[in-house]
């Protein structure tokens, strides 16, 4: 599996809007329509990446944790879905059923999103807050495929929560790793 590390999008970076089409209910969904009152986190990430399928399980007890403090997560798709069929947005769909994600999964068939974002890999974060201003890019935990760490999320939830107790956002931050986002 091929490693990638984000591109650390720089801190204070306004978030790029959109409208994309959410795979869970079939509707076209803003970021306006997404954000949430204390934060907004945007994950990168897609079906089949080895690195994703290792954190879903925390990806969608991070939502749950988060969402009642006021931070709505949005998970964004921006595969090649011509060569790789598995993230297209039927299986996006059935993998947000399977994983229990109670937030949007999105559909960036462009992948015009991914570009004004500077996401690299899958999964790729980005915390923003009340403002829309970037405060996190980095990594959930040191958890990957393999190495034997338990994923329990402590960088990226360190984040959040200092973003819900209106704390300074450390900017000790490690890259995210993954697979590259398959681009067309």
């Amino acid at each position: 599996m091929a490693r990638t590390e984000s591109n650390m999008l720089p801190l204070g970076t306004k978030a790029p809007d959109f409208k994309l089409l959410d795979t869970v209910d079939d509707r076209l969904k803003s970021l306006q329509d997404l954000k949430g009152n204390s934060g907004t986190l945007v994950m990168f990430i897609c079906n089949h990446c080895p690195f994703v399928i290792h954190v879903n399980s925390q990806l969608s007890k991070l939502a749950k944790d988060y969402v009642s403090k006021g931070i709505n997560c949005i998970a964004i798709s921006s595969n090649d879905v011509d060569n790789y069929p598995q993230d297209g947005p039927d299986l996006m769909k059935q993998n947000a059923k399977d994983n229990d994600y109670i937030f949007p999964y999105l559909y960036d068939q462009t992948q015009d999103v991914a570009k004004a974002y500077d996401a690299a890999c899958t999964p790729d974060f980005f915390l923003f807050d009340t403002d829309l201003k970037l405060v996190y890019t980095g990594q959930l935990d040191d958890s990957r495929p393999g190495n034997g760490i338990p994923v329990t999320g402590k960088d990226l939830r360190a984040a959040m929560d200092a973003l819900v107790n209106n704390e300074t956002v450390s900017t000790n931050q490690k890259p995210s790793m993954g697979c590259n986002i398959k681009w067309k």
